[in-house]
């Protein structure tokens, strides 16, 4: 199926295909370790520079335990535009995170990303400016 999908892909040219990512992130907003928060500037989509550290820390946790797949969930706040444009945001901030994360080595099909509440979100920065990067519990770990 993956293959057809780029094959299509190379025969009509400006047509967007999606990654397939075979894992859910449902959840990841009750998880409490290794939760990592991402800041941004008001009606930004671009990562400060206060957020490398945390961008550090989660692709090294990624790095050392290469069976973790990571969430990360992008929020925006109500003030940052009407609910579309909020959750656009949201979308793009999550995006920009993932690029990141993978430009740092980590396999873009153990991440997914998505847009969220902005009632969930961890760290310093207020919860609807940021994107939260859960690193999700190995299977071989869980019950």
């Amino acid at each position: 199926m993956v293959r057809l999908l780029l094959v299509v892909a190379l025969l009509l040219p400006g047509l967007a295909v999606a990654q397939p990512r075979p894992f859910s992130c449902a959840g990841a907003e009750r998880l409490e370790d290794d939760v990592f928060a991402i800041p941004f500037a008001t009606g930004s989509a671009t990562p400060g520079d206060t957020a490398r550290a945390n961008l550090d820390a989660a692709a090294a946790l990624a790095e050392r335990e290469g069976e973790r797949k990571l969430c990360v969930l992008g929020h925006a706040a109500r003030g940052e535009g009407e609910a579309r444009a909020g959750v656009q945001l949201a979308a793009r901030r999550a995006g920009a995170v993932a690029q990141l994360l993978a430009s740092r080595g980590v396999a873009r099909d153990r991440i997914r990303a998505e847009a969220r509440r902005a009632n969930y979100a961890r760290g310093v920065v207020p919860a609807e400016r940021s994107v939260t990067v859960v690193v999700m519990p190995s299977l071989s770990r869980m019950p």
